[in-house]
Formats: structure tokens, sequence, C-alpha cells
């Protein structure tokens, strides 16, 4: 199971028929499973292209400056802190909370992306 930015999302696991299955209904099964791999495929091409549109560079820009500018305020915030030693109060801990969500939600969303142009649910243009 992967993680990310608080919410798990399972690994698939390749096909791996029953000892108890006959060649024949291994095979059948197998290709149910294509027939409901590439139904989700389709149906995420579908849906994913007509609310996305194209995945241009500069949509992967906008996302990856946005994830690193929220790092970066995050950790900045974290430094500010922590710079007279001792422990950070409760208040601060909910700040720095907040700010690593924010990175948190912007780099799942272009790992998100990047997964899309690379399983083809968008098409990636290079320019715009």
């Amino acid at each position: 199971m992967t993680r990310v930015a608080g919410y798990a999302r399972s690994t698939s696991d390749h096909f791996e028929p029953e000892n108890d299955l006959d060649p024949t209904a291994q095979r059948r099964l197998r290709g149910h499973l294509e027939q409901i791999d590439y139904t989700a495929f389709a149906s995420n091409k579908e849906i994913l292209a007509s609310i996305l549109g194209r995945a241009e560079l500069s949509k992967m820009q906008h996302l990856a400056v946005a994830a690193a500018h929220a790092r970066g305020i995050w950790v900045k915030a974290a430094i500010s802190m922590t710079e007279t030693g001792g422990t950070i109060t409760p208040q601060q801990a909910v700040k720095l909370a907040e700010l690593r969500h924010s990175f948190d939600e912007l780099s799942a969303a272009y790992e998100a992306l990047r997964r899309m142009i690379e399983r083809g649910y968008v098409f990636y243009s290079p320019t715009a």
C-alpha cells in the first residue's frame, strides 16, 4: 500500500491463479481481468482528458513551482520556530502541520498528473 499525504492507495497485485483452477479457467479469468483493466483505463482516459485537457509542460511546471514554494515556506517556518532552541508551542505545531499539508497536497497533485501522463490517461504536450 502506498501512503501519500494522508491518503492510502493500494498497489496493484499481479494475477496469480489459484492452484485448483484448470488452465482453461485460468485463461478465462485472465481475459476477464484484462477486460476489467481496459475498462478502468478507458474510463480514466475519457474522464480525465475531458476534465484536464492536454497536460502541457507549463501545467507540470506550475504544480512543481507551487509545491516547491509550499515546501520552502513550511521548512522556513520550522527553522524560524526552532531558532531559539527548545520546543515549539502547540499553536506552532498546528501551523507547521497546516503548512506541511499544503506541501503534501501540491506534491500529491503533481505526482497524480505525472501518473496520468505515464499511463496515457491524458495527452502530454511539451509545448503550450
